[in-house]
């Protein structure tokens, strides 16, 4: 116990230096956790403990919180129309990458034929933690690019299913059919999604509307915290990962009225366990055997990022544009960290050689030490390249700003409302999630940025709280609900105008506390009714 307690501490201690020492030359507190196991591992002597399986669970609690949270960015209604982005991209990245691999390794580099099938497969797969952790901390995940990436990786993350079926098909102790697999496998995925999408929402809508109600922090977080666990639970006991379950609780909630507040209350748990899932992997490095073969990892890597990077190009250009395409490849072109799971179920099940899964390993954590210092410069390098001028957001330029106008949506009533700030000479900046009307906006003079105002992080960014009023122009009900909600969140003195179409939508609205809000029919007829009044009648 006081050996435990000590290893704990070590590892706060050293990862907590380590980070703030690496965020002031800004490399990513990933690194620092990895380094942070690398380092605990020698200094007390811990390889045995490298291969621990309740260290692999606690770690990979870590990815379950983030795909939590990610399910948290996407209800139905959202993967719906994100059809094409997980099931068509994400189906053709995978499913290509694998054989394109599997033929480089098995024919080219003389892989025996059941090593290159493991290989192709993990390979084919894109660091999750990695790759989204960073999305959602620079809030590209709002972005086109990010949506695209963000698809890809949650069609990776169903595809481990089965994969490891697959895997264990393989094995000499699989003595089931592939059709009795399959059909059970089937059944299973039936009742998850009844059981979670039916019953499971009443009961996590009654669960959070009681201890929401309770006006108790505590019991709200513990709520959340159940149903995560609970939900990921259930999906492993059905045959499926913890992340998947913990995905599709997130996609539930997202249903609710409570989704932003549990992403915000949720997030400090999601990052520590994730810290702790970047030190177990820190802790498989073996520092000599990765010395020794350096110039085999680099080169396997080197040639893996490459190849998935071409494949998936090529994937995305039939329905993206170049810069999105381009911009997508680069960051979902590294390994992750599933690949650990596929490598250890193919050497226990006598697919793989010890050496070769030792080797692969030390690959994907390269990949994965690698991805931070790369990703974070994806805009720079593609705009060099194709001469793409990024619409990222500068949060130093609103430090000292005050009452300021944000002006959400820049379509056609957007447009017009400019065009009266512009003529009272009112600062005012846009803020769209459309590409298409920022290039506009930018294209005509104006102060534009590509962002999602439903977004606590960005509200805080352009300090929200400081401005004139928020005036809300989008057409589609649920986003301005979901954004009117985010700004009353973040401060309750604010004006807040927003644009209705229908009596409806003025109905979906009215419970919020909003300063004003204009239904575009009602005003039509006032107008026309004062026009009628001030005419010169004629007789």
């Amino acid at each position: 116990m006081d050996s435990a307690l000590l290893y704990i501490v070590m590892a706060l201690g050293v990862s907590t230096v380590l980070n703030l020492f690496l965020k002031r030359m800004g490399v990513s507190q990933i690194i620092g956790y990895i380094i942070t196991g690398t380092i605990l591992v020698y200094a007390f002597d811990l390889r045995e403990m490298n291969n621990s399986h309740t260290l692999e669970y606690i770690g990979e609690f870590g990815i379950v919180f983030l795909m939590f949270t990610i399910g948290l960015e996407i209800s139905l209604r959202k993967m719906n129309s994100m059809k094409t982005e997980i099931f068509f991209n994400g189906a053709m990245q995978v499913i290509f990458t694998a054989l394109v691999v599997y033929a480089v390794s098995h024919y080219i580099f003389s892989l025996e034929s059941k090593s290159a099938i493991i290989l192709s497969l993990a390979f084919a797969l894109s660091s999750t933690a990695v790759v989204l952790s960073y999305l959602k901390s620079s809030k590209e995940i709002h972005n086109p690019y990010g949506q695209r990436a963000a698809g890809i990786l949650i069609f990776q993350d169903i595809a481990v299913i089965p994969i490891l079926i697959f895997l264990s098909f393989l094995t000499s102790e699989g003595d089931q059919s592939v059709g009795v697999i399959l059909r059970d496998t089937f059944i299973s995925a039936v009742i998850v999604m009844v059981l979670l999408f039916v019953v499971g929402k009443r009961v996590i809508t009654w669960l959070l509307h009681f201890s929401a109600s309770s006006e108790v922090d505590e019991l709200f977080m513990g709520s959340v915290l159940f149903i995560v666990v609970a939900a990921s639970l259930f999906a492993s006991y059905m045959g499926f990962t913890y992340s998947l379950g913990a995905f599709v609780a997130g996609m539930v909630i997202a249903e609710t009225k409570y989704h932003h507040k549990v992403e915000s209350d949720i997030a400090p748990f999601k990052d520590i366990l994730l810290g702790t899932f970047f030190i177990i992997v820190g802790m498989k490095i073996d520092v000599l055997y990765f010395i020794d073969n350096i110039g085999i990892i680099i080169g396997i890597f080197t040639l893996v990022l490459v190849l998935k990077a071409v494949i998936m190009y090529l994937l995305l250009r039939i329905t993206s544009s170049h810069v999105l395409s381009l911009k997508t490849a680069l960051a979902l072109s590294q390994v992750g960290e599933f690949s650990f799971v596929i490598f250890a179920v193919a050497s226990m099940g006598g697919l793989l050689d010890k050496e070769l899964e030792a080797l692969f390993i030390l690959v994907v954590i390269f990949s994965m030490i690698v991805t931070p210092f790369f990703i974070s410069r994806i805009n720079k390098l593609v705009g060099r390249i194709t001469h793409f001028e990024y619409l990222g957001l500068d949060t130093s330029d609103f430090i000292s700003r005050k009452n300021h106008v944000i002006l959400c949506g820049y379509s056609i009533v957007g447009k017009f409302a400019a065009k009266s700030l512009d003529k009272i000479a009112a600062p005012y900046v846009i803020i769209d999630n459309n590409p298409k009307h920022v290039q506009e906006a930018l294209a005509e003079g104006k102060e534009a940025y590509l962002g999602d105002m439903s977004k606590l992080s960005l509200l805080e960014a352009i300090h929200a709280e400081s401005s004139a009023g928020v005036i809300v122009t989008l057409d589609n009900m649920d986003k301005k609900r979901a954004i009117c909600e985010a700004i009353l969140a973040h401060t309750k003195n604010i004006n807040l105008i927003v644009k209705v179409a229908t009596l409806r939508d003025k109905n979906n609205l009215k419970d919020l506390d909003i300063t004003s809000v204009i239904d575009s029919k009602e005003e039509i007829g006032r107008i026309l009714v004062e026009r009628m009044i001030t005419c010169k009648l004629k007789y």
